[in-house]
């Protein structure tokens, strides 16, 4: 398929190179089925060669130098996208993107990212092109910008934030230019969409070890622009240290929590990772010095909730991650509110019912939580974790705790009661599921007898 497109493009009197990710991810030794193609012909030459291979086209962008097509090899079908050789700059002041075209690959590198990003291999003769040293940089583990890092930048602010994910995820280290103009530029990261932000944020939290990254946004203060809770809980620490350094408790929960997901066979999680980063979200506004010394962190948990809703929300995450890792870090220390004493049957449903279907997370959560360096404390609590775990698979496996309901539904609550819809059957629907909770489940007649009494105290 590739051998194609280049003996298509050459035909035509163009060249035609993959470049980028791809090039760097074979020369790692990592397979990729996503090639980017770049060459000098301009959108309506793309078009016309590729509607010679396949004469469905589409515009993924042509004032951008973008078309698609689908092209067969064998049995697999390929999606494939070239692009003009190009600049992209925004508008000053704006979010607006400006595009020059470009007509040789050397004008088309310097615009890239970074100079591991910036190589490319001619389709049509095998040509290696790497102008800008990112072979070296690969091996060296540095991360640089072809050109200068103020440039590169201020064309596109949410570099910044790929440096942060390229130097986690591929171990390299950000040259002291690079993190001078990424400290410098960071409030203009304003120009940059919630969206785009969001994304990039998330591809850093989905990596397999992305503390490196987070590192780099919070020196920088590019944090401080989009999630400024999490450089807020670097704490300063009381003279006695009588407290944890939250922001670093804080990477060590996600990294554990990363490794439960592997431990579990789990897939890369969004809501887990930013659950386990900002769990402790509510410290640094409920910190309190106590008499003697002490330092407290009341209804951290309850505020940390409304905070992270905000923070998720404005960075355009779906409604199902906002109230997902809103709960999870309102439920995080319901364990520890139980301590190490013994769980009754009520305490387990309760448990179970309020984590709802974030349950599994929660476990998670709950376990990368222990950070303590204190062995004989974290045998505990993991041992205490590990007997709530077995009562939950216990009496799930006696009451479908994962379909918990009362014992009349309202229906029938009408009828016994005798009254129509409305507010009662809602009242006497809570009343009952509290009595479920308490003491399981009942045969109806005694969930029938209980309502019956409930309803003549409320009458009487």
């Amino acid at each position: 398929m590739v051998a194609r497109l280049g003996r298509t493009f050459a035909a035509g009197g163009f060249s035609l190179y993959v470049v980028g990710g791809p090039v760097r991810d074979a020369l790692l030794g990592t397979r990729t089925e996503d090639l980017d193609f770049t060459t000098d012909a301009r959108p309506d030459d793309i078009e016309k060669l590729l509607r010679t291979l396949n004469h469905v086209t589409w515009d993924m962008g042509r004032d951008f130098g973008t078309i698609g097509t689908m092209l067969r090899d064998g049995d697999k079908a390929w999606q494939v996208e070239v692009t003009t050789h190009r600049a992209d700059a925004y508008e000053p002041g704006t979010r607006k993107p400006v595009v020059a075209f470009g007509d040789t690959i050397a004008d088309d590198l310097v615009r890239r990212d970074f100079t591991v990003n910036a190589m490319a291999v001619s389709v049509v003769d095998g040509t290696f092109v790497d102008p800008y040293h990112g072979l070296d940089d690969l091996a060296d583990h540095i991360l640089r910008t072809p050109t200068s890092p103020e440039i590169s930048f201020s064309e596109d602010p949410l570099r910044m934030l790929r440096a942060a994910r390229f130097a986690a995820r591929l171990q390299l280290a950000p040259q002291p230019d690079l993190v001078r103009v990424m400290t410098e530029l960071a409030p203009r990261l304003e120009i940059v969409s919630a969206e785009r932000i969001r994304d990039e944020f998330t591809k850093l939290l989905l990596l397999d070890a992305p503390r490196v990254g987070l590192d780099l946004l919070v020196n920088t203060g590019l944090a401080d622009q989009f999630i400024p809770e999490l450089p807020a809980l670097r704490l300063e620490r009381d003279e006695h240290h009588r407290h944890k350094d939250v922001y670093e408790h804080s990477l060590i929960v996600l990294d554990q929590a990363i490794a439960l997901e592997r431990e579990r066979n789990h897939e890369p999680d969004i809501v887990n990772r930013l659950a386990a980063l900002l769990h402790d979200i509510g410290k640094p506004r409920t910190r309190k010095f106590e008499p003697g010394g002490k330092v407290s962190f009341h209804h951290h948990d309850v505020v940390g909730s409304k905070m992270i809703r905000r923070r998720l929300t404005d960075l355009r995450y779906s409604k199902d991650v906002v109230d997902s890792v809103s709960l999870l870090v309102e439920l995080h220390l319901r364990f520890h509110g139980y301590g190490e004493g013994v769980w009754t049957d009520s305490a387990v449903r309760r448990y179970v019912r309020d984590a709802g279907p974030e349950l599994e997370r929660l476990h998670m959560l709950t376990r990368s939580d222990c950070t303590t360096r204190n062995q004989a404390k974290a045998d505990r609590l993991r041992r205490a974790y590990e007997e709530l775990e077995w009562r939950i698979d216990e009496l799930s496996a006696a009451e479908e705790l994962d379909a918990m309901r009362p014992d009349l539904d309202g229906t029938e609550i009408m009828r016994i009661l005798g009254v129509g819809p409305g507010p009662v059957v809602g009242k006497a629907y809570r009343f009952l599921l509290e009595r479920r909770l308490d003491r399981g489940p009942a045969p109806a007649a005694v969930a029938e007898s209980e309502l019956r009494e409930w309803w003549a105290a409320e009458q009487s």
